[in-house]
């Protein structure tokens, strides 16, 4: 299935995960999206995933287009120049029940910080707009009680 992205190469050990329980947050809260982007770049940041300079990548990649996908979900995440600030490739997810406009009327309830060595954020970015497709799941996600639950249906076993 699509989902190995979230696992770098074959390997089992938890250091080649991309996506850990670690890396996902329940009930954040956000003034904005720019709020909401430092949530899931800073989750990048403790997870030794990207250098700080990563997070204002994000921000500035949300002001040239936004990362909103539809049904509820967005996805920054930093372009260009920003591939130096990435350490190795990782996402962070954070969960808002109550939103964050993106814009355009846009709510996001699911925000997935991407950061992608070499490229790897293209087939994260592809696997992510996969699962998000649909709308059930992404209610699943949005309800989600626990990280575990937000973690297995990302790594396609609910």
């Amino acid at each position: 299935m699509a989902f190995n992205i979230f696992r770098k190469g074959k390997k089992k050990d938890k250091a080649a995960e991309v996506l850990t329980e670690n890396s996902i947050i329940l009930g954040a809260e956000a003034n904005d999206k720019y709020e909401a982007i430092e949530i899931v770049g800073n989750i990048l940041l403790q997870q030794g995933k990207v250098e700080f300079s990563y997070i204002d990548a994000m921000k500035a990649r949300e002001n040239m287009l936004s990362t909103y996908i539809g049904n509820g979900v967005a996805i920054p995440h930093g372009v260009g120049e920003a591939k130096d600030a990435i350490i190795e490739s990782g996402i962070s997810v954070a969960q808002f029940p109550k939103g964050v406009d993106f814009g355009d009327g846009n709510i996001a309830y699911i925000i997935v910080g991407i950061a992608g060595k070499n490229n790897d954020h293209l087939d994260i970015l592809a696997n992510i707009a996969t699962v998000c497709e649909d709308r059930a799941k992404v209610e699943k996600l949005i309800k989600a009680k626990s990280r575990r639950e937000i973690y297995e249906m990302l790594h396609g076993r609910k």
